[in-house]
């Protein structure tokens, strides 16, 4: 139903003229006009001369009343071109890799912290604690790790703290996340399940040859991989770099079997939320929690987990490796070709990723099994003068 516009109502007096004044009226009219343009005046000029003051003198008398001039600093607009270009404050991380097989034992072990190239500027040493397909390279107490056949190692997490400090360095930790094909061999609803059926999803990639994944949205998995970073914590690990937060290279024949959440473009919410759950058990524990990256993932487009304005943990620690990228990179649309030494390969990756990058603090994680130390330390000083200070080599 319409509404009848009725019009604007018009009101009238009848006894009293408001247009005519009498003579008293007039004066009094002309006397409150004087006043208030007196008024005006004062208070203009109260306003007007600390302002002055504050252009033409600030500094000149540092006893003076400055409370007018604050006034005007804070309700001027605040010029932030500068300060949208200068990086978060960020914790140093210089640290030395180590390998599996390092941490087979305790001679290899020492072995290995003895090799740290002393004159790099390490600070930490990094060690594999769960690394890419699920071992664990220390003997958790983990009832999952342990039914999985995880557990890959006898040391004691005590034991390799206690060695790197020994050699002069402070622990570091690597934790991979969701790259695990161990629990859900045992743990079944830890990995991907189809929509038809809930039959375990597999990994038919041939270079991965049907294997599992652990899942981002299992509390299975998150819970597993809290406890292990529970556990590193507790020995004193004082950084934590939390590797693989990332789903598997789905195809479309992958997608259209699973939950539709992994296909949607939304779904790096179940990675960020897993990191933050991550990042709030290690500060728990007194540890700093790092996310780890891949250089090559990311050309690949597979990193939905770098959302800025959704994780806790502000650092990036990029894996550069050399041997990997030399292969080619594929997106898709694009080949990504990397020739030369190490130090030219990470120029070139950093340059291709130095936007995806740009709102966090980074660490640059160099590796090449065919490189050698002096080549390392050479592309650890190309990442230098790219403005990248945080390390890690090997």
């Amino acid at each position: 139903m319409k509404r009848k516009h009725k019009g604007r109502k018009i009101y009238k007096t009848k006894e009293k003229n408001y247009y005519g004044k009498s003579p008293l009226g007039k004066f009094l009219s002309a006397a409150l006009t004087v006043l208030l343009i007196g008024g005006i005046g004062f208070i203009g000029y109260s306003v007007a001369e600390p302002i002055i003051n504050y252009t033409q003198h600030k500094g000149d008398k540092p006893e003076e009343d400055t409370t007018a001039s604050e006034t005007l600093e804070e309700t001027m607009p605040e010029d932030t071109s500068s300060a949208a270009e200068e990086p978060k404050a960020s914790e140093k991380f210089q640290a030395a890799g180590l390998t599996p097989n390092d941490m087979v034992n305790a001679a290899a072990l020492k072995t290995a912290l003895s090799a740290v190239p002393k004159k790099a500027g390490v600070e930490f040493v990094e060690v594999p604690l769960k690394v890419r397909g699920g071992k664990i390279y220390f003997s958790s107490v983990s009832q999952e790790a342990k039914k999985c056949g995880a557990v890959s190692s006898s040391l004691r997490l005590e034991d390799i703290a206690a060695l790197i400090k020994e050699s002069g360095y402070k622990p570091a930790a690597e934790i991979s996340t969701f790259c695990d094909n161990q629990l859900p061999t045992v743990y079944p609803t830890a990995g991907y399940v189809t929509s038809a059926d809930g039959s375990q999803w597999l990994d038919n990639d041939v270079k991965n040859g049907g294997v599992p994944w652990t899942a981002p949205t299992s509390s299975e998995t998150l819970g597993y991989v809290s406890s292990i970073i529970g556990e590193v914590t507790d020995a004193g690990f004082e950084r934590i770099v939390c590797t693989d937060i990332m789903y598997p290279y789905f195809r479309e024949s992958d997608l259209s079997m699973l939950d539709e959440q992994f296909g949607r473009s939304d779904r790096f919410l179940a990675l960020t939320s897993a990191a933050n759950l991550f990042y709030e058990k290690a500060v728990s524990g007194g540890a700093s929690m790092y996310v780890g990256v891949s250089a090559a993932d990311m050309l690949r487009g597979n990193c939905d987990v770098l959302q800025p304005q959704l994780l806790s943990a502000n650092t990036v620690v990029l894996t550069v490796d050399v041997d990997e990228l030399k292969k080619g990179i594929s997106d898709g649309k694009m080949l990504y070709e990397f020739e030369g030494t190490p130090a030219e390969v990470t120029e070139k990756c950093l340059k291709f990723l130095s936007d995806k990058l740009k709102d966090f603090n980074v660490t640059i994680r160099i590796s090449s099994s065919d490189a050698t130390s002096e080549e390392l330390i050479a592309a650890k000083e190309k990442t230098a003068d790219c403005g990248y200070t945080s390390f890690v080599i090997g």
